[in-house]
């Protein structure tokens, strides 16, 4: 990827506000002094067997960027790529998951574009407004601060598990529930609580996109192994060999930046392994994470941990303790 973006001209204005230059999870462009716009996109190949929950998971995974940029999501539009000989009512009921969860966020769903692709593809592209001067990035990160986590780890692992047939169907539907689960009820708690830093985590793995905060706000991480929050069946499943590819690949682009000061194989693969609409990875002082995560459990979030602390000066850039 880095190869292929590297003939494109960084573009320099003084209205855009997150461009592309430090991986952040959308682009904000300022339209006045008192509204930025931000802009994003993704979709993805099935995640699920069942098309409604497909929907909303795609939904969902598109939405948290606009949360993870400190904005609320106005405008959402569907991108598909579906076989035109395969039965469209399975296509209507992606779309209907889809609409469900844009209406949840509070948003508008406009319409779309439909291409006929060999494999089904689905997911949206978003509009969001956010205050020119509340904007989060993923590059903001400060000294000292401690970090928060948002929504277990193990997404990859156990949907690797579920394609495998080795789930029963209260773990395949706790694993949906948790991926169409919106990060808008962790967002909220940022109206009262000021937070630094924020990042969704999705296919890098937590190591990675901790890597890409650290890197952007030119700090360092610890983050603490029994404190990291994952789903209990993914650990066996884990342990078993159930591993997806992406979890390796996530490893090998990140590891010479990661130490493990603790020995734990099973661990080390739940904290590269790439999820699926994920949580909110959240950089705020100390003194506010016990607030913040009582918030969020108000807002009806999921359960969060505090999982590490900003640092500087460590051996790597993260450590795992």
């Amino acid at each position: 990827m880095a190869i292929a973006l590297s003939n494109l001209e960084s573009i320099k204005s003084d209205k855009l506000l997150v461009g592309f230059d430090k991986s952040d999870d959308a682009a904000v462009y300022k339209l006045n002094d008192e509204m930025a716009l931000i802009q994003t996109l993704d979709f993805f190949t099935p995640i699920a067997n069942d098309p409604y929950d497909f929907g909303q998971i795609a939904a969902a995974n598109a939405l948290s960027d606009v949360y993870a940029m400190g904005g609320e999501p106005t405008v959402a539009m569907n991108i598909v790529g579906f076989p035109s000989c395969e039965d469209m009512n399975t296509l209507g009921e992606i779309l209907r998951g889809g609409a469900d969860k844009v209406k949840e966020a509070g948003a508008i769903l406009v319409g779309g574009h439909t291409v006929d692709d060999k494999e089904p593809k689905y997911g949206l592209s978003v509009s969001g407004i956010v205050h020119p001067n509340k904007v989060l990035s993923n590059c903001s990160a400060k000294e000292n601060d401690v970090l928060v986590l948002t929504k277990p780890l193990g997404l990859g692992i156990m949907n690797t598990a579920i394609k495998a047939e080795l789930t029963t169907k209260e773990e395949t539907r706790q694993v949906i529930d948790i991926m169409s689960h919106l990060n808008k009820y962790a967002a909220m708690a940022f109206k009262e609580i000021e937070v630094h830093s924020v990042t969704d985590i999705t296919g890098f793995g937590l190591l990675g996109h901790a890597m890409e905060m650290a890197k952007g706000s030119d700090l360092c991480m610890e983050i603490y192994k029994d404190q990291i929050p994952y789903i209990k069946k993914a650990k066996e499943f884990a342990a078993m060999g159930i591993i997806p590819a992406g979890m390796y690949e996530n490893e090998a682009y990140i590891e010479e930046d990661v130490k493990f000061e603790v020995e734990d194989e099973v661990m080390k693969d739940i904290l590269y392994d790439p999820q699926t609409s994920g949580g909110l990875l959240i950089s705020l002082k100390e003194e506010y994470a016990s607030k913040l995560i009582e918030l969020i459990k108000e807002n009806k979030g999921l359960d969060s941990f505090v999982i590490g602390r900003v640092k500087t000066n460590l051996e790597k850039t993260i450590v795992v303790k």
